[in-house]
């Protein structure tokens, strides 16, 4: 077997974008189905009525704490993975393996801060996300496990990019798929058959991260890696560690925010809208998460090729790998598009079998997902903008969308609109549109700019 599963450097861009893409969209929608699993399972404990319902909701309100781990692993996985492609482009393993040890370092740090603050402020946190005096005593049960696993986490989400940023994406989807085939078998187990409850789905989880952890830690010390993780690039380097996290900060808002744009959402539309409103907020924010994996997808698929031909200094299979990138992005958005606006209420049966909400669902997500269609070009330009190492202008982007348009238009629009849970519906389309134009238009100066100067200079 060769050395790297594939040569970035040569061959057909659209043949190896797909072939990379492939795996990692396969990697997500089963990330997706492994976080559901826990869900389902504790949703029939019983009685179903009193116990299954209150235990599902405690699990539930410890999501936005997970998100914020998966978050802090991005961080370093998503800044480091693209310098070191770009290294390796330039012929510089030695670099390459410097920063995924510096990496690596960093997120065993950050598990042991992340494991300390969720253990001793856990039900405080908790409360904040709504955990009730029903809930709370689940949702602790569940969380004081899952903190211990923080480490098994970080390693497997962080450690698992820079396997993928080598090319080696199907090894990257094995790593998921061991996680989530060991979750699913021990999750009955350890829920029913030991009478652990809510505790056996958290061991479950960390048991099943930390086999996952020991399979890319084994991958990334034997021989078939390119790059390999070795002691001497343990300490961390300032030069090393800094720029990587300055990249990573884009995921991690990315990632971070969704937490604080749920309360935003669900505080007006509780408001304007009444229970029915949050519902369907719900179900909306479950298929946008859905829907958008095939971008999520396409653009880690695009990063390795995108990131190895800048650091090789070679802007034309950059720029094809763009081109390709960005029609592939802007087809699926502009098909999803249209079939959200013919099909809602097939979207919407997909979560939920209420026909109220099915009906109100229906007609919010025509609005909430209008501007679908051209987000493609978003999500392409941006992560492109990461691929290629450009730190300051990802943050910007990520921070304009959520931040600077998003969050004030759910409280801004209202006030211009009679139907004011319309209105904050709308807010979702109206921040998309503006964030493509300016994202288009930035990155048609800087692209062309990065280009010429990979042209024209001996160093990129």
């Amino acid at each position: 077997m060769s050395r790297r599963n594939v040569d970035l450097g040569s061959g057909s861009v659209g043949k190896l974008l797909f072939s990379l893409a492939v795996p990692t969209i396969t990697s997500q929608i089963v990330n997706m189905l492994y976080n559901l699993v826990d869900r389902v399972y504790i949703g029939h404990m019983q009685p179903v009525e009193t116990v299954g319902k209150l235990a599902l909701t405690g699990v539930g309100v410890c999501l936005p704490i997970i998100m914020v781990i998966s978050a802090f692993a991005a961080l370093m996985a998503f800044g480091g993975a693209p310098r070191a492609s770009i290294a390796e482009g330039r012929g510089d393993l030695k670099e390459s393996e410097r920063i995924m040890g510096n990496s690596f370092t960093m997120l065993v740090a950050v598990s042991v801060v992340l494991t300390v603050v969720f253990l001793v402020f856990a039900e405080p946190m908790l409360r904040i996300f709504g955990a009730s005096d029903n809930t709370i005593g689940y949702a602790l049960n569940y969380m004081r496990i899952y903190a211990l696993g923080t480490i098994f986490v970080q390693v497997t989400l962080g450690m698992n990019a820079y396997i993928t940023a080598q090319g080696f994406t199907v090894v990257g989807m094995k790593t998921v798929l061991i996680g989530a085939i060991l979750n699913t078998v021990l999750d009955p187990i350890f829920i029913f058959a030991f009478g652990m409850g809510v505790r056996g789905a958290a061991l479950a989880t960390i048991l099943s991260q930390a086999v996952s952890a020991v399979w890319v830690l084994k991958f990334l010390t034997g021989s078939k890696t390119k790059w390999h993780l070795r002691r001497e690039h343990l300490r961390p380097q300032a030069k090393v560690v800094l720029p990587a996290l300055a990249l990573g900060a884009s995921p991690f808002i990315m990632q971070s925010t969704e937490s604080l744009i749920t309360v935003c959402f669900n505080s007006s539309l509780l408001k304007y809208g009444g229970d029915i409103a949050v519902g369907a907020m719900t179900v909306l924010s479950s298929i946008m998460q859905f829907a958008m994996m095939p971008l999520q997808g396409l653009t880690q698929g695009a990063q390795p090729i995108i990131s190895y031909n800048y650091g090789a200094r070679n802007p034309g299979r950059v720029r094809r790998a763009f081109q390709v990138l960005l029609m592939a992005c802007l087809a699926y958005s502009l098909l999803l598009w249209a079939l959200v606006q013919l099909f809602p209420q097939l979207f919407a049966l997909m979560f939920t079998s209420d026909s109220e909400l099915v009906s109100y669902a229906s007609w919010a997500l025509r609005i909430y997902m209008a501007a679908t269609g051209i987000f493609g070009i978003q999500i392409a330009c941006q992560q492109t903008f990461v691929a290629l190492g450009n730190a300051k202008i990802s943050l910007f982007l990520a921070v304009l969308r959520k931040i600077i348009l998003l969050i004030p238009f759910i409280y801004i629009l209202p006030n211009f609109f009679a139907d004011k849970a319309f209105a904050v519906f709308l807010a979702e389309p109206v921040a998309d549109f503006l964030a493509v134009c300016t994202t288009a238009t930035m990155f048609a100066v800087h692209f062309k700019k990065s280009m010429t100067a990979l042209e024209g200079k001996p160093g990129v």
